[in-house]
């Protein structure tokens, strides 16, 4: 018997020492360049696509990686693979009739059928090699449910909403399996918990939400990274948040009280008398965060001079400038 060999590490343009991160990604890449939906005039990018579809089919699972690379150690330096003695003994009669990875009726090369056997892990048999020192050397293949893939997106949160927590509807996007079992995108609405104090970049973890697992398996979860949208007034600086205060001079220099907003809503602040611009006041706890790491707010102190417009309000300027002894210059 004389199969071709097909390495699939070539096809997807990866390393024989590949991680599986590295893999998956250069298969998504090839997968999106050749899907035939996106080449319908070329014959070829179908051919290709299962190809590269039938490699990583193997490469993904570490037992069918183990298996290929055992059998395939010395197929790099020929064209043909001849099978190891004994082989021709191994009965594969347990794997049923359905393709592997959501292919059948052919979709698997002859060289893959011959080592993993026609329709790889869809029988109602069960779907383990029944050829005892074939079983017993790698404890056999099992291609029932398996967990889906996690999946991310980027939620956009109000500064008010990332600091109050509670609940949030959300739309988000997620893979499903269309009319003829085509891949297709959905919208799918979810009521999330935002935790209260949740920073910018923080993630919120929803179990069970990710991508559908193979042959009826469990969801993956779906990671929601957060973005806080600027805001009017407020600035962030880590957990702090910061606002600029406009005082006119009298204000700064006698004192006064002063409504201030935060993001529990206004406090009413001392602001002492002679304070300079640039500086900051302090309201504990009114930042993100939470527990013993929840920033503060910072009132950050901007004194706006008037135009002297008139001469009445030129005149009221120099009887300051006359009577004041002040020089805000030291050097």
């Amino acid at each position: 018997m004389s199969v071709e060999y097909k390495d699939y590490y070539k096809l997807l343009g990866v390393s024989r020492s590949a991680s599986k991160e590295e893999i998956a990604k250069a298969f998504k890449k090839l997968a999106r360049k050749h899907h035939p939906d996106l080449n319908p005039d070329n014959p070829e990018a179908e051919t290709k696509f299962k190809e590269i579809n039938e490699a990583y089919e193997v490469l993904k699972d570490p037992k069918k990686r183990k298996l290929y690379d055992q059998f395939g150690s010395d197929w790099e330096h020929g064209q043909n693979f001849q099978p190891p003695p004994g082989y021709e003994n191994m009965n594969f009669s347990g794997f049923g009739g359905g393709g592997a990875g959501g292919f059948s009726g052919g979709g698997f090369s002859d060289f893959f059928e011959t080592i993993f056997g026609g329709g790889f892990g869809g029988g109602a048999q069960g779907s383990r090699f029944s050829g005892g020192g074939f079983q017993d050397q790698f404890g056999g293949f099992n291609q029932g449910p398996r967990r889906g893939s996690d999946s991310e997106t980027t939620i956009s949160l109000t500064l008010e909403e990332a600091y109050k927590g509670g609940s949030k509807s959300i739309t988000v996007q997620e893979r499903a399996t269309g009319p003829g079992g085509n891949p297709m995108i959905q919208s799918k609405n979810l009521n999330i918990n935002v935790p209260a104090g949740i920073k910018d970049g923080q993630k919120i973890r929803l179990s069970g939400q990710g991508s559908p697992g193979p042959n009826d398996g469990p969801r993956g979860d779906l990671y929601l990274k957060v973005r806080i949208a600027p805001h009017s007034i407020f600035k962030v600086e880590d957990n702090n948040v910061v606002l600029d205060l406009p005082l006119a001079p009298w204000e700064a220099a006698l004192g006064a009280k002063i409504q201030v907003p935060t993001l529990d809503g206004r406090i009413e602040m001392n602001i002492p008398a002679g304070i300079g611009s640039g500086k900051k006041l302090r309201v504990k706890g009114r930042g993100l965060g939470s527990g013993s790491r929840k920033g503060d707010q910072f009132i950050r102190i901007m004194i706006q001079v008037p135009k002297a417009e008139d001469d009445k309000m030129k005149e009221l300027w120099n009887k300051i400038a006359e009577t004041a002894n002040f020089n805000p210059r030291k050097f």
